[in-house]
This record gives C-alpha cells, structure tokens and sequence, in this order.
C-alpha cells in the first residue's frame, strides 16, 4: 500500500475534507487530518487489515507561533506487518493568552504508547487531549507556571524562591 492508497482509502471513508491535503516534504510522508476525526481514523488505521498501523512511535506538538496561530500535533505510525510509515497530521487553533488551552482527542485509547507522548506534548506545549486516562506535568513540577516550548514562553523569574533564569 502507497502512501496515496492510504490517502483515498481515508477519503473514501471519511470524506475529502477529513484529509485536507499531503505532507510530501516530511520523512515519512503524511496526511493534515481533521482534529474532530483524529481518533476515528486513527482507530481505522490500526484496525483496517490493509494498513494495520499497530504501532505508535511518537506524538510531538509545534508551536507555530502567533502569527499563525496554530499547534500541530504530529503521530508517527508504523505497520511492523507492512514495514510502512505515515506521519498524520492534526491543527487546531492557538489558545489567546490566559484562554482555555486548544483541544484534541486523545488516541491513548488506540495506541497506550500516547499516554506518555501526550503528557508531554501537553507539559511542554500546552495542548489538553480530551479523554486522556492521567493528563498531567510529566517533565515539569505541577506548580510550573506555562508550557515552555511555546514560542511565546517567557520563564518565570522565581520558582519557590529560587532564581530560575540565571
């Protein structure tokens, strides 16, 4: 199975717009899904016999950035039966300062790996994955203050009186 035949394969059961567009510039190539269907499709992967994705090797968040206004949320999959890799891709829209933090479903229900991944991704980042069985700090203390890989992170001065940026 070709990364394309997993393309129409998703948008034959989801519809088009599940699958908005490729990532060709990515190693392994990817698909930008729909955050609303992100657990859906992954459940459709791991199960379908034809991709089988039975593994997931890392869930990483990006930042873009203000002027974007988006997070990414990355999941590399992998078929040990098929030996195929796919990156999918899900955006959500960048929290305001002070705002509720953007969303996601979990898919820790899919694969049990992305319980830690997105512990972290939520600890560094700052994204909330609903329906998360443990969502808390796992780099971090519980008190820290922010998501430090945000592109607007500034560290705080003091940490239980101790100096922190020096």
């Amino acid at each position: 199975m070709t990364h394309t035949d997993i393309q129409s394969l998703l948008q034959s059961e989801f519809g088009a717009s599940c699958v908005p567009e490729t990532i060709e510039n990515a190693t392994p190539k990817g698909l930008v899904i729909s955050a609303e269907k992100l657990q859906d499709v992954c459940l459709f992967l791991r199960d379908n016999e034809q991709t089988y994705f039975d593994s997931l090797s890392c869930v990483t968040a990006i930042d873009n950035g203000m002027e974007a206004s988006t997070i990414e949320v990355n999941y590399n999959l992998y078929s040990i039966p098929y030996n195929f890799q796919l990156l999918l891709r899900a955006i959500v829209a960048r929290n305001e300062d002070g705002a509720e933090l953007p969303m996601i479903p979990t898919v820790s229900d899919v694969w049990k790996t992305a319980e830690w991944h997105e512990r972290e991704a939520f600890d560094l980042v700052g994204i909330k994955f609903d329906g998360h069985p443990d969502l808390r700090r796992i780099l971090l203390p519980t008190d820290w203050q922010g998501h430090p890989l945000r592109k607007d992170y500034s560290t705080q001065e003091y940490y239980h009186g101790m100096k922190v940026d020096y």
